[in-house]
């Protein structure tokens, strides 16, 4: 397993683009998800303590304590995925030359691929709820800043859909139907509206630069 937290964002980078099965794309979305919510914790902290921004303080404290967590949570997703991917490819390289191997083969990589789906799915519930914060934040933060919100708003709205994707590759694998549907229910619930929350969350940023004096 991956403890990229700790390393240099050079040396993930390197990884990144380097011929090695980890990191990838799920663990570049939790990343992605992570430099969203630490925006917002950047704007609440720049907005906390202004005189004009004095009578949303409690809800921005309570935005910024929430962002915080969700960034923390999504820092620790970006190796968690690089973990359930290493127990995948395992399960792939289990011999599969009797039919008792390769039952035993099959019954690990859909058992392996189930699991890896905690991660995605974590990701895209902690995205949705960035987005929420984010849509409050673009209204009561530091207007100063209202274009990182912005910004945050278009890396939550794709980390989500990122996170999509690696749900239904993943579901590609699994034979269990009701698995499989439950799967699709809970990460459609999830992005339903997530183009809609950022297009209003950007409209505002947008209408907020306009008007600054």
């Amino acid at each position: 397993m991956g403890n990229y937290r700790s390393e240099r964002l050079e040396k993930y980078l390197d990884d990144l683009a380097a011929k090695l099965p980890t990191p990838g794309g799920g663990s570049v979305v939790a990343l992605v998800a992570a430099l969203g919510v630490g925006l917002l914790s950047m704007v609440s902290k720049f907005t906390l303590g202004k005189e004009n921004y004095r009578q949303s303080e409690e809800e921005i404290e309570k935005i910024l304590n929430r962002s915080e967590d969700l960034r923390n949570r999504l820092t620790d997703l970006v190796d968690e995925d690089i973990g359930v991917y290493g127990r995948v490819s395992s399960a792939y390289k289990l011999p599969r030359i009797t039919d008792k191997e390769r039952e035993v083969r099959s019954k690990a990589i859909e058992k392996a691929c189930k699991d890896a789906l905690i991660v995605p799915l974590e990701v895209a519930r902690s995205c949705l709820e960035g987005l929420g914060l984010a849509r409050r934040l673009v209204e009561i933060g530091n207007v100063r800043l209202v274009s990182d919100v912005g910004v945050a708003a278009g890396l939550l709205e794709a980390a989500l859909k990122g996170a999509e994707f690696n749900v239904k590759i993943n579901l590609k694998v699994i034979g269990d139907r009701d698995f499989i549907e439950e799967k699709k229910k809970a990460i459609g619930s999830l992005v339903r509206n997530r183009v809609k929350i950022k297009d209003e969350i950007l409209k505002e940023t947008e209408d907020k630069i306009e008007n600054i004096s």
